[in-house]
């Protein structure tokens, strides 16, 4: 189907009928929503045209992941930085690349929300022309006061599933917006031609079992017995036709192709990083509350990822997300392998 200008369905559009089902609404919310998108717009384009803009490469640096620092890395925080805080929603905002919680530039003892973000995931492929990918998560604040405490991380600490709003966008052949409020999954895609988002995907659901499988089995040595066995099993289940690997290496590309067509992500603890890769706050809690919401499930192989409570701002886990039957094929290896 070929969309025009004139019978497409904008995201401010969207957001606009969506409000209006709530009576009373004030508008923030929306505010909140076409500011992020207002931010994927800008880092979009700049990433459209970063080897012309001499944006790809190192800075140097290394940031508090312990990982090197590509210059499209800043680039993009600095965008959500600048712009998500000058809705003066947000109190608030913890981002992959600072070690610490900082305030919003508005934000103040109005403001209703905090929110965490990955500015731009992926970037071990930034170079070489690879999909990557922003993930953020909203929480509603959970402390009151006239200013933020830059040590004071309790309106981050919270489980997933507290999350009021989640989604990614995915740079690639095209930039694709996919979001959730807690009433289902809702994708756009930008188009180019009138620079806005347009309604391609309403009430995204997951298949419930799928026959893809996403890891990176160079790490297959470090693994437990239990996802060694599972790894095992869908390469050669009896009987029936093997799963088909498929492995991007961007946590975006990889749960956006998985949203689409089923099947399991994987990215185990290993005897390497003991409590897992991901970060929990900013990456996966966001991703569990989408797939949950498409009707999926992700899990640290033993409890629901929206379950879990994050102990600091940076916490990696374990996450394995994607068709409800696949997540849960694995949490059975692992319970009876460990």
């Amino acid at each position: 189907m070929v969309f025009t200008s004139s019978d497409a369905i904008t995201l401010s559009d969207f957001i606009r009928a969506e409000q209006r089902k709530h009576e009373g609404a004030s508008g923030h919310f929306s505010d909140i929503l076409l500011s992020i998108a207002l931010g994927t717009k800008i880092v979009a384009r700049v990433i459209n045209g970063a080897g012309i803009a001499s944006l790809l490469g190192l800075t140097g640096e290394t940031n508090v992941q312990g990982e090197a620092v590509q210059k499209l890395d800043v680039y993009a925080d600095k965008v959500f930085s600048s712009v998500l805080g000058r809705t003066g929603q947000f109190i608030s905002m913890v981002s992959e690349e600072r070690e610490t919680i900082f305030k919003a530039e508005d934000g103040d003892w109005r403001s209703d929300y905090v929110i965490a973000f990955d500015p731009l995931d992926g970037s071990s492929n930034i170079d070489v022309n690879v999909s990557i990918g922003t993930i953020w998560g909203i929480y509603k604040r959970v402390t009151d006061g006239s200013d933020v405490n830059p040590e004071d991380v309790s309106d981050f600490l919270q489980p997933g599933y507290s999350q009021v709003a989640a989604g990614y966008t995915i740079y690639g052949s095209s930039t694709a917006f996919v979001f959730t409020t807690g009433d289902g999954v809702h994708g756009f895609t930008l188009d180019p031609n009138i620079g806005e988002f347009v309604l391609t995907s309403r009430n995204m659901r997951i298949p419930p079992q799928g026959s893809t499988y996403s890891c990176n089995e160079g790490n297959y040595h470090t693994w437990s017995p239990g996802v060694k066995a599972y790894v095992d099993y869908v390469k050669n289940p009896k009987g029936e036709k093997p799963y088909r690997a498929r492995y991007v290496g961007s946590l975006v590309a990889d749960f956006h192709r998985t949203l689409l067509k089923g099947g399991i992500f994987l990215y185990p603890e290993d005897f390497k990083t003991k409590k897992g890769k991901l970060r929990l706050l900013y990456e996966c809690a966001p991703l569990a509350l989408i797939a949950e919401q498409a009707g999926g499930r992700a899990s640290n192989g033993k409890e629901a990822t929206l379950n879990l409570v994050p102990s600091s701002i940076h916490q990696r886990v374990a996450f394995f997300v994607g068709s409800t039957e696949n997540v849960e094929h694995l949490e059975a290896y692992i319970r009876d392998l460990g």
